[in-house]
């Protein structure tokens, strides 16, 4: 079996989800939520899916180096809690860097409620209803062996319609 640029193997191959937010983004998110109060890594993970509303959730793997980084950095400082869990405080460094960014951090907001947006509408039982039905449709008529090359054509020019009148609608 061979492997593909992208990491999948040959006959299985999967387009790569596209990364939501890098590293730099996290990090502003992260000092955005510890300007409210402390917290722990696992209520900055909750408080970022709850603003994407389920839609986006970072995992322990970007959070918890972020948060070491920012310690390095300066950026925040860890203290003790009630728990034996370490949360983290914004220091006067963290406040000025997130003062700065305050322009782009509009924007990974944006982009974290549009996300919510999105779920919220892929949600209506209508669009969950007309998805299926074009998977079901779309999947039964390329399942078959023996599809001529003119069906498969017309397949094709119906999906770019289909996006071209979404896009415009």
């Amino acid at each position: 079996m061979r492997v593909h640029e992208h990491g999948g193997m040959e006959g299985k191959a999967r387009m790569r989800r596209e990364r939501l937010f890098d590293a730099s983004d996290i990090r502003l998110l992260i000092l955005h939520f510890l300007s409210g109060n402390a917290a722990h890594g696992y209520e900055l993970i909750k408080s970022i899916e709850a603003t994407a509303k389920g839609e986006y959730v970072p995992s322990p793997g970007i959070i918890y180096p972020n948060l070491s980084l920012l310690e390095e950095m300066g950026f925040i400082a860890a203290v003790q809690g009630d728990s034996s869990k370490k949360a983290w405080m914004l220091t006067a460094e963290g406040q000025a860097e997130l003062a700065q960014q305050q322009e782009h951090l509009g924007h990974i907001i944006a982009k974290l409620e549009s996300l919510g947006v999105l779920g919220d509408n892929r949600r209506l039982p209508e669009i969950q209803r007309a998805i299926h039905n074009f998977k079901m449709a779309l999947n039964t008529k390329l399942g078959q062996s023996d599809l001529p090359k003119e069906t498969l054509y017309k397949i094709i020019d119906t999906l770019d319609q289909a996006a071209k009148d979404i896009e415009r609608s």
